[in-house]
């Protein structure tokens, strides 16, 4: 009776682990290795908002494309966060390297200190396992109490070998693409005039009084590729 009992339990708890679910493994968009930032004053501030992330792919699990209309859902293969805070946290991360600032979201800080917002709204986030990693995004920096805004678009695109690792890998890179044409446009709007004159218009009838029209906010280009590999590399 007790050899029976004994086989018994041992044959439950064969079956209890092979039912078991085998573990997750858990990646991130962190941990690059850059450079640490010195602890010094910031001569400007960026405030970088929560990322806007497509709903298909704003789940732990990472979501690959077995085709252009299909896609596979990984229960075993897990981002640490979810993949909107993975990348704004990345995005952070590389913008406070590339341009000697520091990210404020959310944080008091100086008022006399220059502020630039900056909203990234991600419109495709594609995993294709053993091909490419592609982030489409739609950002904008604008200074705050500016009404002059700077909106582009970015599509990187990194190829990648075989495996989650370098799947992970090749949208860390697309990150960094992303991070470097953030960091060029924000140059380029840092250049403008902290005010711009407005054009007087007619004086007031029989009072003397000059009023004045604000001038309409310049139109910026959207910085170049060359431009934004001049950012990534300061």
């Amino acid at each position: 009776m007790k050899v029976g009992s004994l086989m018994l339990t041992l044959g439950a708890a064969a079956l209890l682990a092979a039912c078991a679910s085998p573990t997750s493994r858990f990646y991130t968009l962190g941990g690059s290795g850059a450079r640490p930032v010195p602890s010094t004053q910031a001569s400007f501030y960026f405030e970088l908002a929560p990322v806007d992330m497509p709903q298909q792919v704003a789940k732990n699990q990472l979501v690959v494309q077995t085709s252009p209309a299909q896609v596979r859902v990984l229960e075993e293969e897990r981002w640490a966060s979810l993949p909107g805070d993975e990348v704004r946290r990345a995005l952070s991360s590389d913008l406070t390297q590339q341009l000697g600032a520091i990210d404020v979201y959310g944080t008091p800080h100086p008022e006399s200190v220059p502020v630039y917002r900056v909203k990234v709204n991600v419109q495709r986030f594609e995993s294709w396992p053993g091909s490419q990693a592609v982030i489409d995004a739609v950002w904008s920096v604008r200074a705050a109490g500016s009404d002059t805004v700077l909106t582009c678009r970015t599509v990187a695109q990194e190829q990648v070998d075989a495996g989650y690792d370098a799947l992970v890998e090749g949208h860390r890179k697309a990150v960094g693409e992303l991070a470097s044409a953030i960091s060029a446009g924000m140059r380029s709007l840092g250049s403008l005039p902290r005010a711009t004159a407005g054009a007087p218009s007619a004086s007031a009838k029989g009072k003397g009084v000059v009023t004045t029209k604000p001038a309409a906010p310049p139109v910026l280009p959207c910085p170049s590729a060359s431009a934004a590999a001049t950012a990534s590399a300061q």
